[in-house]
């Protein structure tokens, strides 16, 4: 049956593409910005390079709409923070003296002024600045980047619409600034924001932006009646503006509920929906609410997220169905390609067949614009794509790759005793004291050690065979050498290996494990210059070998102090992966989980003492509504406990958790059963510890003292100040001293002097109770 064409002719658009460059062309000019080697004006033309080629990218392919504003040197929520004026009062002068330097403090911090704190995008693994605000903060327009950014793809002769993010959602981010009370409320300040908004809509429309995007995603979160009634005031005085472009309200990431009604009623001109994360559940809603009569709809029918090929006939009928709810039907991604690679074309160590079942960034913007011609023409105009599409879909769907049935089956036999450690805590701590004899205020690091030029060189020599693997394996001998005597030099209690050996913590077990696919290309943003290659999880999974042991026993055998094997958890390996869509997320998870429980396993046979299992993913995973909370923390608890439950009571089993907001996970961090856990605290200020006091969690914990992503170098007495807030909450029996995170990030001269005083702040504590006890 050929479907008929659009009364109206669909357009394809996007809300954001990666910005990075094919070969990270914007990390290489920032970073070599800030260290000096390249000036500002270069760096401004890279970027402006970068737009460029991003716009034409999407014209090319058929996108008759291209999104402005999303373009960023470090995070869009600190774009609006700029655009509305809402620079925190220590950042003030060094953004008044030098706008580009004053960005990026804000960002990074410098060694005398702390960066904004930084949390999870909703529950994906890119990270945003946290806007401060307070009573006195006074919001005053700088639209100065989205109108020049506009005009530059207009001069291009394209269609630009600038994407901004939504007042509400902006205002839903924030929270208190340094000195403003706890329970105070940024939403409050929707009147004082709103006029802001009006003057950069105004700007926007000067600069001749037919329609500009507000993006509000916080709307796919539950939300009280106070937020919406919120929402509907904002939009009201948005849309009773008269110098403005049209409005088109982006929601994303999952079902807009409540918030539909209110927004299908507000005087703006579009909205625009995710047809994938709840497409049946926002489909129904709208034709609840009696459609969108004169509004123009966008329908993210492409999944912005995940990097499987799209279903084209069922997109489609989707599709199919929408022309009858609104007055004009678009087509887009579900939300902004900024969370997927640039392009699956250059993958090619990939095998071609699988390949096919791909679709980074330029192969989703394809999709889309044959969708759109689909709609608009017909699905006769699009005959051969669709063919094509349905033999792709079944080629993934028949192959071997995707089925292993000896997997399936050990998954299947898994049982309740197999998810439980055979002894309670109390009974396994002081098992754990007796056997690693530790002092109090134990002090650890998380992982990493820096990952120097040499080893990124050694790494690439071996790849392109200028060396062979005996002089690869002992760089890693030379370079494990030296964390080791750091470490035992600087006074650490419980050393790591520094993992040099490793490309990234879910990569590396990624390329060891049967199911998974390596990428060399696919990278993508996880915050300001930190990008990752995210592996693609395309069938079942299993570990054929050993992946840490030899190294973590290598590293063991340097030392009589006890080395943490570094293991990272199953959620996090689906979170950081982009994970098969054709399984539940909790069956694919125990299989993870039976595959890293075999690998501690042997880590404890071959004398690993403490092994730590990261799953800084669990919050950023927890699904965006509290109705999907329960059944999502019931498989990623027990498929970490089912990980690590085989070892003895005297085997000590540590998790890390970094930069998420955690007050909402704490029965679950508590369900997970770890006997000591690391978490983010320094740019929170020990909130972590509060909420674990509060909570009364039981076992230990070590809320960090150095914020790991800021270059500065934390003062013994900064630190010290900061574990003696930690002592507030938590007992001293109890606590560790550890950084924020992993030191992959950080050079050699910046990490030794931050752990000197890190370890100085412990004995200076230790030395305080010790002398309150006499």
């Amino acid at each position: 049956m050929t479907a008929k064409p659009a009364a109206a002719a669909a357009r394809a658009t996007v809300y954001g593409y990666p910005r990075q460059g094919q070969n990270r062309e914007l990390k290489k000019a920032i970073e070599g910005f800030w260290k000096g080697r390249v000036t500002a004006d270069a760096l401004r033309e890279t970027a402006a390079e970068l737009r460029r080629t991003n716009w034409r990218q999407l014209a090319e392919a058929g996108v008759h709409e291209v999104p402005t504003g999303d373009f960023s040197y470090y995070d869009h929520v600190l774009d609006t923070s700029v655009m509305l004026g809402a620079v925190p009062e220590r950042h003030r002068e060094a953004v008044a003296t030098d706008p580009l330097d004053g960005y990026f403090a804000m960002a990074r911090g410098t060694q005398d002024v702390a960066p904004l704190e930084m949390t999870k995008w909703f529950d994906t693994n890119y990270h945003h600045l946290v806007p401060e605000l307070g009573p006195d903060t006074v919001f005053t327009a700088d639209p100065s980047k989205q109108v020049a950014e506009v005009k530059e793809a207009l001069a291009l002769g394209l269609v630009a619409r600038p994407v901004l993010v939504g007042p509400i959602t902006y205002l839903l981010l924030a929270k208190p600034a340094p000195g403003v009370a706890a329970d105070f409320q940024p939403l409050t300040l929707l009147d004082r924001v709103l006029p802001v908004y009006a003057e950069v809509l105004a700007a926007l429309k000067a600069a001749g932006a037919e329609w500009v995007q507000l993006d509000e995603p916080a709307l796919v979160q539950d939300r009280t009646p106070a937020d919406l009634n919120a929402v509907a005031r904002a939009y009201r005085d948005l849309g009773a503006l008269t110098d403005r472009s049209k409005l088109l309200v982006a929601s994303y990431f999952g079902r807009l509920g409540e918030a539909l009604q209110v927004l299908a009623a507000a005087p703006v001109e579009g909205l625009a929906l995710d047809f994938t994360e709840a497409g049946s559940a926002n489909l129904k809603d709208l034709a609840a609410v009696g459609g969108l009569p004169g509004k123009r709809l966008v329908a993210g029918v492409v999944n912005g997220r995940n990097i499987w090929i799209n279903d084209y006939q069922k997109s489609l009928t989707t599709l199919g169905t929408l022309l009858g709810l609104a007055d004009r039907v678009d087509v887009a991604a579900s939300c902004s390609l900024l969370h997927v690679p640039i392009d699956a074309a250059a993958e090619r160590d990939i095998d071609p067949q699988v390949r096919r079942w791909l679709a980074f960034a330029r192969q989703k913007t394809r999709e889309i614009s044959v969708l759109a011609r689909g709609l608009a023409q017909g699905t006769d105009s699009i005959a051969p794509e669709l063919a094509a599409n349905r033999a792709d879909l079944a080629s993934r769907a028949n192959s071997a790759l995707t089925h292993d049935p000896a997997v399936r089956t050990r998954t299947a036999a898994i049982t309740g005793t197999d998810g439980r450690r055979a002894q309670p805590y109390a009974e396994r701590a002081a098992a754990q004291r007796a056997h690693l004899g530790l002092p109090l205020l134990p002090t650890t690091t998380i992982g990493s050690f820096p990952q120097t030029d040499e080893l990124r060189v050694a790494r690439a020599d071996l790849r392109a065979g200028r060396i062979d693997v005996a002089g690869y394996e002992q760089r890693i001998k030379a370079e494990i050498g030296e964390v080791i005597s750091s470490q035992e030099k600087t006074g650490i209690d419980v050393l790591v290996h520094g993992e040099p050996e490793r490309n990234d913590m879910v990569q590396y077990f990624a390329e060891q494990l049967t199911g998974y696919l390596a990428t060399q290309y696919g990278w993508v943003q996880s915050y300001g210059t930190r990008y990752v290659r995210p592996p693609v999880l395309a069938g079942d999974i299993s570990r054929p070998e050993p992946m840490t042991v030899r190294w973590t026993s290598y590293a063991q055998s340097l030392t009589s102090k006890p080395v943490k094997g570094m293991l990272t958890g199953p959620v996090t390996m689906l979170a950081w992966s982009f994970v098969r869509d054709d399984r539940p997320l909790g069956d694919t998870a125990r299989q993870v989980a039976l595959a890293l429980r075999d690998e501690v396993n042997d880590l404890e046979a071959a004398g690993t003492s403490v092994i730590q299992v990261d799953e800084p993913a669990l919050r950023e995973t927890l699904p965006l509504r509290v109705d999907d909370h329960a059944d999502y923390l019931t498989w990623a608890t027990e498929s970490f406990r089912l990980t690590v439950s085989g070892v003895r009571p005297d085997t000590q089993i540590h998790t890390h958790m970094c930069y998420a907001e955690f007050g909402d996970i704490v029965q679950a961090i508590d369900d997970l059963d770890a006997d000591v856990i690391s978490l983010e605290a320094a740019r929170s200020h020990m909130q972590v510890a509060r909420e674990l006091a509060a909570h009364h969690y039981p076992r230990e914990a070590g809320p960090g003292i150095w914020d790991i992503h800021s270059p500065r170098i934390p003062s013994t007495r900064e630190a010290a100040s900061l574990l003696r807030r930690g002592l507030d909450a938590i007992p001293a029996e109890r606590l560790w001293v550890n950084p924020d995170c992993g030191l992959k990030t950080r050079g050699w001269t910046e990490t030794r002097a931050s752990l000197e005083n890190l370890v100085a702040a412990a004995h200076e504590v230790r030395a305080d109770l010790s002398a309150h006890n006499s």
